[in-house]
């Protein structure tokens, strides 16, 4: 076979070797990580983990970069990741991916990693309909032990690509209530644990696939950077990857390096010390700095002496002026403005500065950033190609490219400062392009849904921070109205929104733009998934107007509701009441606590304001619907559903609450078709099937009943009502002993399931066990007093022959 034709290379590839090739100083990092290779994991010199520390500027991406491609000289299986993989199931991906790259793809992972995602996305558009029907939630005590639990697994919040931050009250009521409001889709217990503790249910299979993937290669070598920023998500995780057995057996040739700004967390990793390899890193010796700079041809001594004073020994500014030394001389002369003033090409110069603005930039935003003419000769991709030769100009592992902060940092300023008109025209058309961006990954999604969708999220905070930084005053209160939004709507990823604020407060040195981006960024960190605390600030620091107010009091009420405090969620709608009487959300809101604490009347009252208010919002329709079925007025609630149904008749909620009423009406063929209409709607609607399936038992279809539960068994296990359920198609079928076999396994996962004390007595009774059957009625009328049928079976069965 004749020899292949070598592959081409890349600009990148390109760019990155010219970038090794002049990489100069660390050479005792560089032969402390080498020799590391050198030694078999059974020696106890080898280390498992390397940490390198030091200030920004420093040179630790850089140097991770060389330690890479030092691995990979020893045959290591490589991945790394930076802060724009701040989850630990964005961690995961990011290291799928790049494994695949290398021809050894993690397909059980990437499979389970699907999964998760598909599921994820899929849930959002269900928590809504959950949130309504769902009740009085669990005790405060379910409540805590779940959140105390996602925390410890390190499963909130839950940010970045696969983000679905759950609510902890969800978790609280199990993996039954965790199916049903995520619609269904987890056919298996096992996916109800993903969704639930994504941590716990990902890192044994990954764990596991490193194990395999170990046989194949010589050395496993993970890296993540930047971790300062990712160490509160991470950190636990990590850590507890190196605790045996807690999440299977690593291999022995892997190799974990991470680089952060500060000292790893003596709380995870004081009992590993003998692990880790701390590797400080300062800035340049003098004797490095000048190596470097006759690497770079700049030998003449003055100039030395002012390229080693101007940057400080910080590698990047000292790689930076390298190549543009200057003339010496120029006391007063910064790193960033001989660099510029070292660049004779005035479209390169003026690129240079103006892309420093974005956080992120891509090509498109190059020309946006220097206003290139849209029909002009500006060359912005040679412009783009070029950025990415610079020292200081690094492609993330998101795609999207970025300034080193230390060089970032005095562009910005130099920007600011040296013309407050073109800075503010710059940011205005940055805010305008992430604008378009943002509108057009905004189509075909919920607008409730929106924050939890990264491209809109992320295009979003973008238009923010490039609206604060050109109209720190103004654009304010735009800013704080979006994140009572986002904390409405998924909590979990508030923690980016902070960050938005403190970055703009620090680049366009707002002290008010700090303050505030400070101060939330703790509340978040500090209150994990639980919005109340940032909310709280919000409400006592903000000057919001009334509406903004009401908001932020509705979404605070609904996360209390949820965590069972009720009479804090009921003093918040009222306050959001008090402030903007006009919030239809409010009066939805408040009446739907009302309604779980069986105050029917007050809330009727509130969902008359609230229809008074939005007479076409289908959701207060809805609420008015159910709590008349809950109240018995079934003649008002089916007028009631009917209505909501024909506002929105994509809604499958209304359809099964109609169903249920129609069939207490005794119209079954009616709840049939209505039943038969909300799962072709929502085919996961469980609730429904199990509704149905009563239907089909008294319309004389246990096979079709039967087919139902086993379907809500599927998306809901565990359930106590399914079981008692399926008790029902047996009784009613003569099949009495699988009856009591179906009770007694409801009454074991529910033991104050009045209702199925009650059914099994009735089956005890077929059989001929009539003292058991006595047992059970006065259980179930014990449970609920006001259990009329029980009531009247017991008198019957009271009366009855002893033994009889």
């Amino acid at each position: 076979m004749p020899p292949s034709t070598p592959r081409r290379l890349s600009l990148q590839q390109i760019v990155e070797s010219r970038r090794r090739a002049a990489f100069v100083g660390r050479e005792a990092e560089l032969g402390l990580f080498r020799a590391n290779f050198t030694l078999p994991p059974e020696d106890p010199r080898h280390r498992f983990v390397f940490h390198v520390r030091g200030n920004a500027g420093v040179g630790k991406t850089s140097l991770l970069r060389e330690w890479r491609e030092a691995a990979g000289e020893f045959g290591a299986l490589t991945a790394s990741a930076d802060e724009s993989a701040d989850s630990v199931p964005d961690v995961l991906a990011a290291f799928a991916a790049q494994f695949a790259e290398q021809g050894h793809p993690l397909k059980a992972l990437d499979r389970l990693l699907a999964t998760y995602r598909r599921a994820l996305h899929e849930a959002a558009g269900r928590l809504a309909a959950d949130n309504e029907g769902a009740g009085a939630g669990p005790s405060p005590g379910a409540l805590a032990a779940a959140q105390a639990g996602l925390i410890a697994a390190g499963a909130i919040p839950v940010v970045g690509a696969l983000a679905g931050g759950i609510d902890p009250a969800v978790v609280a009521r199990g993996a039954g209530g965790l199916r049903a409001v995520f619609g269904g889709r987890a056919r298996q217990v096992e996916e109800a644990r993903l969704l639930a503790e994504p941590v716990q249910a990902l890192t044994p299979v990954f764990v596991a696939e490193l194990d395999r993937v170990a046989d194949a290669v010589p050395w496993i070598a993970l890296f993540l950077d930047t971790y300062e920023r990712t160490a509160p998500q991470l950190d636990r995780w990590l850590a507890d990857l190196f605790t045996p057995g807690r999440y299977g057996e690593l291999p022995a040739n892997l190799v974990l390096t991470l680089a952060g700004q500060r000292r790893l967390d003596p709380a995870h990793w004081g009992d590993r010390g003998r692990l880790v390899a701390d590797v400080p890193l300062g800035p340049f010796t003098e004797a490095e700095s000048r190596q470097l700079l006759h690497e770079r041809g700049v030998v003449a001594e003055p100039v030395v002496r002012e390229v080693l004073r101007l940057s400080g020994g910080l590698p990047v500014l000292v790689s930076t002026l390298a190549a543009n030394p200057g003339a010496a001389g120029e006391a007063n002369a910064t790193a960033v403005e001989r660099f510029l003033a070292g660049e004779s090409d005035p479209a390169r110069r003026a690129a240079a500065l103006a892309c420093a603005l974005p956080r992120r930039f891509d090509e498109d935003l190059v020309a946006v950033a220097v206003a290139a003419p849209r029909n002009g000769t500006y060359a912005v991709p040679d412009l783009y190609d070029w950025l990415h030769e610079l020292p200081f100009v690094a492609e993330r592992h998101s795609g999207h490219s970025r300034y080193h902060a230390v060089v970032r940092a005095p562009m910005l300023r130099l920007q600011r400062t040296g013309s407050p008109r073109r800075w503010k025209a710059a940011h205005d058309r940055l805010a305008e392009a992430f604008a378009a961006r943002r509108d057009a990954a905004a189509e075909g999604i919920d607008p409730e849904r929106l924050w939890a969708e990264q491209p809109w999220r992320r295009a979003a905070l973008d238009v923010l921070y490039h609206r604060l930084c050109a109209h720190p005053r103004t654009a304010l209160p735009e800013a704080l109205r979006a994140g009572i939004e986002l904390l409405a709507q998924r909590p979990s990823r508030a923690r980016h929104w902070a960050r938005t604020l403190v970055d703009a407060g620090e680049d366009a040195d707002n002290a008010v733009l700090r303050e505030w981006g400070r101060d939330l960024l703790a509340a978040i960190t500090d209150h994990g998934p639980r919005p109340t605390a940032a909310l709280g600030l919000l409400l006592t620091r903000a000057e919001l107007t009334d509406t903004d107010r009401a908001a932020a009091l509705v979404a605070r009420a609904w996360d209390r509701f949820r965590a069972g405090e009720l009479d804090a969620a009921l003093s918040d709608h009222g306050r959001a009441i008090a402030v903007d009487p006009r919030s239809e959300r409010a009066h939805q809101g408040r009446a739907v606590i009302l309604r779980s604490l069986g105050r029917y009347e007050e809330a009727l009252a509130d969902l008359d304001r609230a229809e008074e208010i939005a007479p076409a919002w289908a959701w207060a329709v809805r609420e008015r619907g159910e709590t008349y079925r809950r109240m018995g007025r079934l003649e008002e609630a089916l007028t009631v559903l009917d209505r909501a149904h024909a506002l929105d008749p994509s809604d499958a909620v209304p359809l099964g609450s109609r169903g249920l009423v129609r069939h207490v009406l005794g119209r079954p063929e009616d709840a049939l078709d209505d039943f038969d209409r909300a799962i072709a709607l929502w085919p996961e609607y469980a609730w429904a099937l199990v509704r149905r399936a009563r239907v089909r038992t008294v319309l004389g279809d246990p096979v079709g009943a039967l087919a139902d539960l086993d379907r809500a068994e599927e998306l809901n296990p565990g359930l106590p009502g399914t079981e008692g359920e399926r008790g029902e198609v047996y009784r009613a079928t003569g099949r009495s002993e699988e009856a009591v076999a179906c009770y007694d396994r409801a009454l074991a996962l529910d033991p104050d399931y009045a209702w199925a004390h009650g059914s099994r007595a009735a089956a005890l009774e077929a059989l001929g066990r009539i003292p058991e059957a006595r047992a059970d009625l006065d259980r179930a009328l014990e449970l609920d007093p006001g259990y009329a049928w029980a009531r009247e079976r017991r008198e019957r069965l009271g009366a009855s022959p002893a033994g009889s």
